[in-house]
């Protein structure tokens, strides 16, 4: 995804107009709408004002997502579960268990998914 569609997707995922979203980050609609059909590169203050707005990282709004066919291609389902759940906390659950080992890991998900512990 581009720095555009990063955030026409953030904006979409807190309910916002562009109009909101503009008034917000005391940016023109016009240029906004510029700036999500990727006509308009935000130069670095526009992002930070946008990214408080949004109230998400800057970080988030310019990461690069390839879109290319490859080995590095995400699984369908998964791309689907991290725009539900925001690239923060995807990536906080990832960094978080990327160590465990695999047994310890399914103990983990046993008890959560266990009725008795919910």
């Amino acid at each position: 995804m581009s720095i555009g569609e990063n955030i026409r997707a953030h904006r979409l995922e807190k309910g916002l107009s562009q109009e909101e979203l503009a008034m917000r980050s005391r940016i023109g609609t016009h240029k906004l709408e510029k700036i999500e059909t990727n006509e308009l590169i935000p130069n670095l203050q526009v992002i930070l004002n946008l990214s408080s707005a949004l109230e998400c990282p800057a970080s988030e709004l310019i990461e690069q997502i390839s879109s290319s066919t490859g080995p590095c291609q995400m699984d369908d389902e998964l791309q689907t579960l991290i725009q539900q759940m925001g690239q923060k906390k995807a990536k906080l659950i990832l960094r978080n268990t990327q160590n465990i080992e695999e047994a310890d890991f399914l103990r983990m998900i046993q008890m959560l998914s266990d009725p008795v512990n919910n």
